[in-house]
């Protein structure tokens, strides 16, 4: 190929590149229209959506078919680069939504692309193969209103072996009022991804019916009350998420209280190993309705894992220094 010819093929795809950005950002904004807050959160857009794209881009970027496979399977890997250099400042979208999204993105603009490279000798004129490929997000958002999104619940939990009686770390399944920094485990999700960690947690009241108040700094504060109280051996409790609107945190689609992830119950179980060795397990209930329920249980199974092993540490770190 001439470097005239180069020039003109990448003159071609980065013109490719734009319009399926530009046809991304209104394809979500009439999502959003369409069914507020959910954009984001849809089969037409996590699914249909990339794969549309990569199939056009791909196709306007070798409308001779001269390119080999490995073009059409590296496409996807730049406009995932794309996507995630210009989603955080123009749809708005915070670090972790975007790292949950590109698994999807990614998986799915490789069916988009190899399509294309399977149906590049038989797809005629090329403005054909273009306008329908972009018009299946488009009949795909009229089509999934029309489907209930499935409904699923699941617990995380994690345990710890700490060096302490039962009675010395009861105390602090109450709550710990002054974490400092430094305090708790290393995590993906906090030190990574920028999920807030607790700075102090107390106790309003004794027993079933009492509150536990928390603060994880940014704004983040909730309210936990108290469903099982057995001193001693465990500790469980109802979360209340009001006040979310004053929580300076970006991920809107993944606060705990939203239309599709709500974080539910959770608490402490004791058990008693050992001389001065007691297993502590922390549990955490929520319930998803998404396109993909069994892909969100994973990233549950991480975010709330970390969230989980933080203050598992954080409650050994305490017991064993006293």
């Amino acid at each position: 190929m001439s470097a005239v010819r180069r020039r003109i093929a990448t003159l071609r795809i980065l013109g490719a590149i734009a319009t399926a950005f530009a046809f991304t950002v209104g394809v979500y904004l009439l999502l959003e229209a369409l069914r507020p807050a959910s954009g984001l959160i849809s089969f037409t857009f996590l699914l249909v959506l990339p794969a549309a794209v990569t199939a056009f881009v791909s196709f306007v970027g070798d409308p001779m078919a001269e390119r080999n496979r490995a073009y059409y399977m590296t496409m996807p890997l730049w406009l995932l680069g794309v996507l995630i250099l210009l989603s955080i400042p123009v749809l708005k979208e915070g670090v972790i939504c975007v790292v949950m999204l590109s698994p999807l993105w990614l998986a799915s603009g490789m069916a988009g692309a190899y399509a294309t490279y399977r149906l590049r000798g038989r797809a005629g004129d090329g403005g054909t193969y273009c306008m329908a490929v972009l018009a299946l997000p488009l009949i795909a958002m009229q089509v999934e209103p029309m489907i209930p999104l499935p409904q699923a619940t699941a617990t995380v939990s994690r345990s710890i072996v700490v060096n302490a009686t039962p009675a010395e770390i009861w105390p602090l399944l109450r709550g710990i009022p002054d974490v400092r920094p430094g305090e708790g485990a290393w995590t993906f999700t906090q030190d990574v991804l920028g999920v807030p960690r607790p700075i102090g947690a107390h106790m309003l009241g004794e027993g079933i019916g009492a509150t536990r108040l928390a603060n994880w700094g940014r704004q983040v504060r909730f309210a936990e009350h108290i469903v099982d109280w057995q001193p001693d051996r465990s500790i469980g409790w109802r979360f209340d998420f009001r006040g979310l609107d004053a929580w300076q945190f970006t991920d809107r689609h993944l606060m705990p209280d939203s239309r599709y992830f709500k974080v539910t119950t959770g608490g402490y179980h004791m058990e008693r190993i050992g001389n001065r060795r007691t297993r502590v397990t922390i549990y955490t209930d929520y319930w998803m309705q998404t396109p993909v329920n069994a892909y969100s249980r994973l990233w549950g199974e991480l975010f709330l894992g970390d969230i989980e092993n933080n203050l598992l540490a954080l409650i050994r770190q305490r017991a064993e220094a006293h």
